[in-house]
């Protein structure tokens, strides 16, 4: 479902007379479906990076990212915009959403996209709001007046809302208490039994134990200095 292969990427420093920075080369990966697959290294090792070169928003240099059937390192930006409406899914650490529109709405958003009527894409983001543990009270204001562990609720019942084939998860756990820490978990588990390809960045590593088949080291794929 997510196949990397021989993937290059280096960033120029246009501040630093246009010093050309190596941070990857030749990185190599597949999750299948049903799998999930955690990153790991030492900060600074590019996890980051290769998570957004797969969501197309880093450029690759050399190599490719397959995601079902599109090569992202090659795609059109419209392309990147279907892929993620129908099969690809990211929940980042960050909740950036349109202010005003009320939470319930942010969250059903990827269903109203792909077409489904409104009062379902609603009640089926009522229905992960509930699980995640944010107040009814609270599902008609915007969550950018959350704290930032309900944002971040937020962000994984929107990431989970819609059944993508493939998943991408930055630190889905962190920040959470023990409860909504283990809603999320089970989640993941969920997606995993009805065939999502799941890869992520996972601190926790009880949580990437329990969660995780395999990890990826991406210090693997840091450039060589001649």
């Amino acid at each position: 479902m997510i196949e990397v292969e021989g993937l290059g990427k280096s960033f120029t420093l246009h501040n630093q007379g246009g010093a050309v920075l190596p941070v990857m080369a030749g990185a190599a990966l597949s999750v299948v479906p049903g799998e999930c697959v955690a990153l790991v290294g030492s900060s600074g090792a590019g996890k980051s990076t290769l998570m957004r070169m797969i969501w197309g928003n880093y450029l690759a240099e050399t190599g490719s990212i397959r995601v079902g059937v599109l090569d992202v390192a090659r795609a059109a930006p419209r392309e990147i915009i279907a892929l993620r409406r129908e099969v690809l899914g990211y929940v980042s650490q960050f909740l950036r959403v349109v202010p005003r529109v009320p939470t319930v709405d942010v969250v059903a958003e990827p269903l109203l996209s792909l077409g489904v009527a409104r009062d379902e894409a609603r009640a089926r983001a009522e229905t992960l709001l509930a699980r995640l543990n944010i107040p009814q009270r609270l599902w008609s204001l915007s969550p950018t007046t959350f704290s930032g562990g309900e944002q971040q609720r937020v962000n994984i019942a929107r990431g989970f809302v819609h059944t993508y084939p493939a998943l991408l998860l930055d630190e889905p756990t962190a920040s959470l208490d023990a409860a909504n820490r283990e809603v999320v978990l089970s989640l993941i588990e969920e997606a995993k039994a009805r065939g999502t390809a799941i890869l992520g960045i996972f601190h926790d590593e009880e949580a990437r134990n329990r969660v995780c088949d395999r990890v990826v080291d991406v210090a693997a794929f840091t450039p060589r200095v001649a």
